[in-house]
């Protein structure tokens, strides 16, 4: 299980091949890349990733321990990335490995539900008219509910 908050870029391509070699006796890898989209109509110039440092790593590794316990998983991975963020910049990646698919999608999803409602992060939707915060939808969190 790797566990990583950074305001740094990643490189998806050697994140996937890098996490994907690691893996001994696993049939499946599913991994899901979050990226920072423009608000339609709007312009967003940039969004503001805020977290609590060491709050916000405990709170992704309790998580990622509870999917490797519901779920047959042989490993985890979690980046995701804070400070400023424009159109397009690669936000997050999660990865699972399992024997099975099922088990590795099903833990991906509950693990990209999670981090979009509940992970401390804090995000500001910054356009050329001005600021807003943005709090969790209520389709996010409906989504969480199912777990």
């Amino acid at each position: 299980m790797e566990i990583r908050v950074q305001e740094a870029p990643f490189d998806l391509g050697h994140e996937v091949e890098t996490f994907t070699d690691r893996q001994v006796n696993m049939g499946a890898v599913v991994t899901f890349t979050g990226i920072t989209r423009d608000l339609p109509g709007a312009g967003m110039d940039r969004m503001e990733m805020e977290h609590y440092p060491g709050m916000t790593e405990r709170a992704l590794t309790q998580i990622a321990e509870e999917a490797l316990a519901r779920w047959d998983l042989g490993d985890v991975l979690i980046i995701h990335r804070y400070g400023v963020l424009r159109p397009q910049d690669r936000i997050m990646m999660v990865a699972t490995a399992s024997r099975h698919r099922a088990h590795a999608f099903e833990a991906a999803e509950f693990l990209m539900d999670y981090l979009k409602s509940r992970a401390p992060f804090w995000k500001k939707e910054v356009t050329k008219d001005g600021a807003d915060w943005v709090a969790a939808k209520d389709e996010d969190e409906k989504a969480l509910d199912r777990w």
